[in-house]
């Protein structure tokens, strides 16, 4: 998949805000770009403090489903605008941090935000999930942060990231997990206009029996399957306070996010955090 090819509009009207200086989506999303962990569900809508922090802590749900040390060599698979490969530079020593992204855009701002501690060092590189620019057994952690959907395939990413990851080396992702029953509704998205809408191109079709297949073929095992959707569902009010703020009209913005919210309320869709090791 090309560059040229990449339709993200979120991530178009984010990065117009940001360089704008949109001060309140710049401490929401100036970091991570992702859903938020709440260890206790506040109610009514969060500040965009308050979002930055629970985006912070889903991010260190991620890496420490992983099991995170220092001295490792990390790969962030699209890595976004650097959140987590700055929360990895801030937390751990003697770690050698990648990130990458097939968007340059991202790729500019990360690299003018995140700068390498002492003992640390990072390097952004523009690249394709599927086609990973780095030799074998190359990585002791490879992380997917909430963009595995917008792969143009799980397996291929798998095999990949199979390929650079020493043995025993952790895979650690989160993705939106669809119950088998939803599988035919969830591939009728594909046939929608909002199929290209807001969001960009999604797949959320693929079961957690689908992710342990997927895992025995390429070689890893599942480790840690965890539930968070109850603890991140405040993310649904503050993303519809955030689009009225900001005046978003797309209408596939407001569909998109109702369909997931409710799917995730009804315990159709579930967001997971998945870590697997590499066994040979």
């Amino acid at each position: 998949m090309a560059v040229k090819d990449i339709q993200l509009p979120y991530f178009d009207l984010l990065l117009a805000q940001l360089d704008q200086g949109n001060a309140r989506l710049e401490l929401a999303f100036g970091r991570h770009v992702h859903w938020g962990y709440w260890p206790q569900v506040p109610q009514g809508v969060v500040s965009p403090a308050d979002f930055a922090w629970a985006a912070e802590n889903l991010t260190r749900e991620v890496y420490g489903a992983a099991g995170m040390e220092n001295g490792q060599r990390v790969l962030d698979v699209g890595c976004g605008l650097g959140g987590t490969i700055a929360s990895l530079n801030e937390n751990f020593s003697g770690v050698e941090l990648i990130g990458l992204n097939i968007d340059p855009r991202q790729l500019i701002r990360a690299q003018e935000k995140v700068k390498a501690r002492s003992g640390n060092l990072i390097h952004f590189t523009e690249g394709n999930a599927c086609w990973l620019p780095f030799p074998g057994q190359f990585f002791e952690v490879v992380l997917a942060v909430e963009c595995i959907f917008h792969f143009p395939q799980r397996r291929k990413f798998f095999e990949e990231a199979s390929r650079v990851l020493k043995p025993g080396g952790r895979l650690a992702l989160s993705d939106f997990v669809p119950r088998a029953f939803l599988l035919p509704l969830a591939a009728l998205s594909k046939r929608w206009p909002f199929s290209k809408g807001f969001f960009g191109r999604c797949n959320l079709q693929c079961t957690i029996a689908q992710y342990r297949s997927l895992a025995k073929d390429t070689g890893f095992k599942l480790r840690v399957e965890k539930d968070i959707t109850e603890n991140t569902l405040p993310t649904y009010p503050f993303l519809r306070a955030m689009g009225t703020e900001l005046n978003i009209r797309d209408p596939s913005a407001k569909f998109e996010t109702w369909i997931v919210e409710w799917a995730s309320r009804l315990r159709l869709l579930r967001y997971l955090v998945l870590s697997f090791e590499k066994l040979r």
